[in-house]
């Protein structure tokens, strides 16, 4: 059994997969940047998260619902329930000769950017986790 800390701790530690994902996406782009017609993948980060952030903290979801303005219409049927975000492909690059679109500047800096994201994920987990252990540490010294 799990103590659930916060709902912010929840919240980071998905994050930290979401970002653990997307490392694994980028490295996977500059790992096929000599493949022949490959289009580099990304995750939508901020829409996975505020997906997340909605379940955690018991919100309305923040994808914007289908209406249905006819009785006679077929009704809509949740079919993602998967558990990783949605990936898409990253356009805007010129392809090269052989159909390979990866340009190995942009990943390079998406994956530094995550690296860095990624590292302050982690000492925020760490600062949040320690004040929980001064909390406790100051009780057992008050009897």
């Amino acid at each position: 059994m799990s103590i659930e800390v916060s709902a912010t701790h929840a919240l980071a530690a998905k994050a930290l997969d979401y970002r653990a994902i997307r490392q694994d996406m980028i490295s996977s782009n500059i790992a096929n940047a000599d493949t022949p017609f490959y289009k580099p993948r990304d995750i939508s980060f901020d829409n996975a998260l505020a997906v997340e952030k909605a379940k955690i903290l018991n919100q309305n979801s923040p994808k914007l619902e289908m209406a249905q303005t006819n009785g006679a219409h077929i009704a809509f049927k949740e079919v993602s329930d998967s558990k990783l975000p949605t990936t898409y492909f990253r356009d805007g690059h010129m392809a090269r000769n052989d159909g390979n679109s990866v340009d190995l500047d942009v990943e390079t800096t998406e994956m530094s950017k995550n690296s860095i994201m990624f590292s302050a994920l982690v000492s925020a987990l760490k600062k949040d986790s320690a004040i929980f252990t001064n909390v406790i540490d100051a009780s057992s010294k008050i009897s």
